[in-house]
């Protein structure tokens, strides 16, 4: 049984895939060469903090929509059933959560990069590891993001695979480089917008065909294909409701709590009230796409059934099957399959224009800006332009090692999770615990990434077939890509005997990883802390706790939660049009000062004065900062 291939792209097709990447490109162009022309970088890495809430929203629910996840949603539930609907329960805490304590926190500190912030709590070397993890996290899962689709289409349809490579990655970065953060945020929009069409044209279509939704539900229910409410408790089986439901909140957290490209977009909103707001519309946004990919899993089992195209051989992997599908459906409708691989290619433009973005932001604000404080604006801007472009030929140069990897494209996949979870736990210890400091951060991230990669590489291995393999029936073999969505590492489903030890670790569902991996970085860090002599209050920067344990501890008598640095307020929201409150002193570099002047100033007063000599002391060091600030922004100008 070769493999089918689908040759019929008709010229209409070409048509409608030639227009988006024109639009997209237009657009690009159009923010570089109105407005303030990216002159600044304010305007090309904020978006002049300017955006209002739907395209912010719209970009947010973009950025992690990619291809893969178009792609693997409905190959999962035409494979496994609705279970993975459950999902759906996780976005309201793990929206919920960044929009009342990770948003307040990071807008009214006037950051510009997110790991700025870990700076502010502990110290720059803590700030640097966190930069340089997400820089490796990003480039890893930008070439798997423009490889996968282009693969899949040139297995189905023949379509030339560099050449879809190249135009996707060549016209991200053009658009990217050239209209910054304002033209990633629009174009996002714009092909959020074709997703929608792409998927509900195919749903609409291959239901019709079906004989109706009513006639593809009859099917799914005698397929066994509609799930009902799993609440097995195990953590090693893939898809529960308290797997998908709790597990899922730790992974939507990393996505849309602490990653750079997500907070970048709340950043540039006009205000802190507009950032909350974006979240709070992503979240029926979410619910929509979560539905729309489960429509398409049950409308392909109406047509296939247990038959499936993967089975025949037709395709080769479970990400190849949604593609075979299309093209099944649209046989006789030239101009629609165009639409869909324009829907496809818009998840992975989005995606990858996001992760340029986001890398050039970190790069520039991270690494660079603090050892060349005297950079001009203009070149400091065409610096970012530069890091743009050159990031959109790296991402190219991982598509290429993706394609001569093979099968350990999963293993790419796997590092993309495996490193989002520590990166929330070092965001977590520093927002949440007040005596954490910057020798636990360290060393909790560290043991974070080093248990990450033991599990993930452990299951990677533990599912590679040995020289005695278990007979066929003990297991079945999760599909490539699982859950697109999160786009994190594949688990083999449990094994009948259930697995005891190590082996238990390794057969941890893909999406408990984030949990135990930031649960790891919270647990070591506190004890190293605590070990190596946690931090005062007196310490600490005003504005980068969020006070929770005081809210907790609310019952203890001052004192007592003074001494465990409970009493931290976050901080007063900026008013508009004024400098907001005081750790928005920065200097032209982007590192903030105040915290030395503070514990400066701090070492002089005696470590047991009262809570109001406290009040008095910030009231004191704020002016002296501001005026710091001004000065050497009237300097840099």
């Amino acid at each position: 049984m070769g493999e089918v291939v689908q040759m019929h792209f008709t010229t209409v097709d070409y048509i409608i895939f030639a227009l988006l990447l024109v639009a997209s490109a237009g657009i690009g162009l159009f923010y570089a060469f109105s407005g303030g022309r990216q002159r600044t970088t304010q305007e090309f890495l904020m978006a002049d903090r300017s955006m209002s809430c739907l395209p912010v929203s719209l970009s947010l629910l973009a950025t992690f929509q990619s291809a893969v996840a178009i792609l693997g949603a409905p190959s999962e539930v035409y494979t496994f059933g609705t279970q993975y609907w459950f999902l759906g329960c996780s976005y309201f805490l793990g929206l919920l959560i960044p929009a009342h304590v990770f948003i307040p926190v990071f807008y009214r500190l006037r950051l510009s990069s997110a790991y700025e912030y870990l700076e502010l709590r502990f110290n720059k070397t803590v700030r640097i590891c966190g930069t340089v993890t997400f820089i490796f996290q990003m480039v890893i899962y930008m070439g798997v993001v423009l490889y996968a689709p282009a693969l899949a289409l040139n297995a189905v349809t023949g379509f030339d695979l560099w050449g879809a490579v190249l135009a996707m990655g060549l016209v991200s970065t053009l658009y990217t480089a050239l209209g910054g953060l304002k033209a990633v945020i629009w174009t996002d929009v714009f092909q959020t917008v074709v997703m929608f069409a792409g998927q509900t044209a195919v749903i609409v279509v291959g239901a019709s065909q079906a004989g109706g939704m009513g006639a593809v539900w009859k099917k799914a229910v005698n397929g066994s294909r509609i799930a009902g409410l799993d609440l097995n408790p195990n953590p090693l089986e893939r898809h529960t409701f308290w797997t998908l439901g709790v597990g899922g909140v730790f992974l939507m957290l990393a996505l849309y709590g602490v990653n750079q490209a997500q907070v970048q977009r709340y950043l540039s909103s006009r205000t802190e009230k507009e950032a909350i707001m974006s979240c709070y519309v992503v979240f029926p946004c979410q619910q929509i796409v979560l539905c729309l990919g489960c429509l398409m899993g049950l409308v392909m089992f109406a047509r296939y059934g247990e038959d499936s195209p993967l089975d025949k051989g037709y395709v080769q992997t479970n990400d190849q099957m949604v593609l075979y599908f299309v093209m099944d459906v649209f046989r006789d409708l030239p101009g629609l399959p165009g639409l869909f691989v324009a829907c496809l290619f818009s998840g992975a433009l989005s995606t990858i224009s996001s992760a340029f973005n986001s890398l050039a932001t970190v790069t520039m604000e991270d690494l660079i800006k603090p050892y060349f404080p005297n950079m001009t604006e203009a070149k400091a801007t065409l610096l970012s332009k530069g890091l743009a472009l050159v990031y959109g030929l790296v991402c190219l140069a991982m598509a290429y090692i993706a394609s001569r990897m093979g099968s350990v494209l999963q293993a790419a996949f796997s590092i993309f999770g495996m490193v989002g979870g520590p990166l929330l736990g070092v965001f977590c210890l520093g927002m949440f615990f007040p005596w954490a400091n910057p020798t636990g951060a360290v060393v909790g991230l560290v043991a974070g990434l080093v248990m990450a990669f033991w599990i993930g590489i452990g299951s990677f291995v533990m599912r590679m077939p040995g020289p005695t393999p278990l007979p066929p029936l003990n297991t079945t073999a999760s599909p490539l890509f699982d859950n697109m969505t999160t786009s994190v590492m594949t688990t083999l489903v449990t094994a009948k005997p259930r697995p005891t030890g190590v082996e238990a670790l390794y057969s941890l569902s893909y999406l408990w990883y984030s949990a135990h991996n930031s649960t790891t970085v919270v647990v070591v860090g506190l004890i190293v802390s605590l070990l190596t002599g946690p931090m005062k209050e007196k310490e600490l920067t005003p504005g980068t706790v969020f006070p929770v344990l005081g809210t907790l501890l609310f019952f203890l008598p001052e004192r007592y939660r003074e001494k465990l640095c409970c009493i931290t307020p976050l901080g007063q929201k900026p008013k508009e049009n004024t400098q907001p409150y005081q750790m928005a002193t920065k200097d032209s570099n982007g590192a903030a000062f105040c915290k030395e002047d503070t514990v400066t100033e701090d070492k002089e007063m005696e470590s047991d004065r009262a809570l109001t000599e406290d009040e008095d002391l910030e009231a004191r060091v704020v002016p002296s900062c501001q005026l710091r600030a001004h000065t050497v922004q009237e300097t840099a100008m």
